[in-house]
């Protein structure tokens, strides 16, 4: 039912089935006896193999299990190709931890025990060539107890239950709902849940056509500037805690809402990130805002010079300013100076204009309990580890300290 509501070919399915052993001659005279219903009746090593290379962007060739014959290969394999969800269904898929691992959310589908026979005699008979008595006999001799010894108990693995199975429409709407939402990621919010691009509009991307137009006036590189920094300091202030209020509105109505987070602070990395600090006072009413100077040469070489910190920093939740997260390593010296301030590093937001993949990836995999807000991700660095296709040096183009005389060189 999902992949149906789906329907989408960034998402495949891949069914524990299709990896039963095939039985052996001997099995096959007392194929009655034999437990489908058990951990060792798949071939685990061969799922792990296809899934690992699914997840490494590689197609598969997955075998189709006859269940008449007992074996795969009667039929041409199914070509998988590599997507952006992969959902792995079947009735023992939490039993091995390694198939655990490779999962992202994992959910149990609970349905009453009479609901689970009578559709497994209708698709045992239907699609299995069985006759009830033979589907019934196996249901007490090996479906049930197998439920109760390894399916049941992998329930409490799951990070989410379906009551009702197929029935449940409303859990199957949410999951559909969240996986779109994935889809509409960004790759790397995929790979690091601590990372928050603003969904973008038309609004959004002519302000990012204009900032990023080397012959844009600085009047109007501060104006939209200004505007996109204000979006990023709104959607990161919506990523503090709260505590719920009531309050008396002036009709005598009770409005139960949120009160904003108190203990809070900026610190800019100078010059780029005071840039920002008007739209954080705007947002903020009386904020402390602390400051931070290091000192960048190429790709190395970062050192901090200065640093001017509340001294009650380390109880506070603390947005971090820097339009532009290049190659990180500016960031990670920052973030590291907080640490040893005292500063929780989940108390942290990291702010940016824009980012450059390399740095998202210094910085969420040095620091994966800080949340990093963004309006773009960019392609990636040059040579000069400048964000392309980027927006210029932004402190001098925001503070008016460029070379007003420089030629812009048009491609040819």
């Amino acid at each position: 039912m999902i992949i149906q509501q789906l329907h989408d070919q960034r998402v495949v399915l891949v069914n524990q089935d299709s990896f039963y052993h095939n039985l052996t001659e001997e099995e096959l005279t007392r194929v009655q006896d034999y437990n489908f219903d058990h951990p060792e009746a798949f071939d685990t090593e061969q799922l792990l193999s296809v899934m690992d290379k699914l997840k490494r962007g590689q197609a598969v060739n997955i075998p189709k299990y006859d269940f008449k014959g007992y074996k795969s290969g009667v039929s041409p394999a199914r070509r998988v190709n590599p997507a952006d969800v992969i959902i792995l269904e079947g009735i023992l898929i939490f039993h091995d931890p390694r198939v655990r691992a490779l999962m992202n959310m994992k959910i149990f589908v609970d349905t009453d025990a009479d609901v689970r026979l009578a559709r497994r005699i209708r698709r045992d008979t239907a699609e299995k060539a069985r006759d009830i008595a033979t589907v019934l006999d196996q249901y007490s001799k090996f479906v049930k107890p197998a439920f109760d010894d390894f399916i049941l108990p992998t329930k409490k693995y799951a990070d989410i239950i379906i009551p009702r199975g197929g029935d449940n429409h409303v859990a199957i709407d949410l999951i559909v709902q969240h996986i779109r939402t994935k889809l509409g990621q960004h790759d790397l919010c995929k790979i690091y849940p601590n990372l928050y691009v603003i969904q973008s509009t038309f609004q959004m991307r002519g302000m990012h056509t204009l900032v990023r137009d080397a012959k844009t006036t600085k009047h109007d590189f501060v104006f939209y500037s200004d505007r996109l920094i204000r979006l990023v300091v709104e959607h990161g202030l919506g990523h503090l805690p709260f505590t719920e209020k009531q309050v008396i509105t002036p009709t005598g109505s009770v409005y139960s809402g949120v009160d904003f987070c108190k203990r809070l602070c900026g610190v800019s990395i100078i010059r780029s990130g005071e840039s920002m600090e008007n739209a954080l006072r705007a947002c903020c009413k009386g904020i402390k805002i602390g400051k931070i100077l290091i000192h960048r040469e190429g790709d190395n070489g970062q050192q901090l010079i200065y640093e001017k910190l509340p001294n009650d920093i380390s109880d506070r939740h603390v947005l971090l300013l820097d339009p532009i997260l290049g190659t990180g390593n500016s960031a990670v010296q920052a973030i590291s100076l907080l640490l040893r301030k005292g500063v929780p590093e989940s108390n942290i937001i990291f702010l940016n204009l824009i980012s450059a993949p390399q740095g998202v990836h210094v910085v969420c995999k040095s620091f994966p309990r800080i949340k990093i807000v963004t309006s773009e991700i960019d392609i990636g660095l040059n040579e000069d580890f400048r964000v392309i296709p980027g927006m210029g040096e932004f402190g001098d183009r925001y503070f008016g300290t460029d070379d007003d005389d420089m030629q812009v060189v048009a491609p040819s």
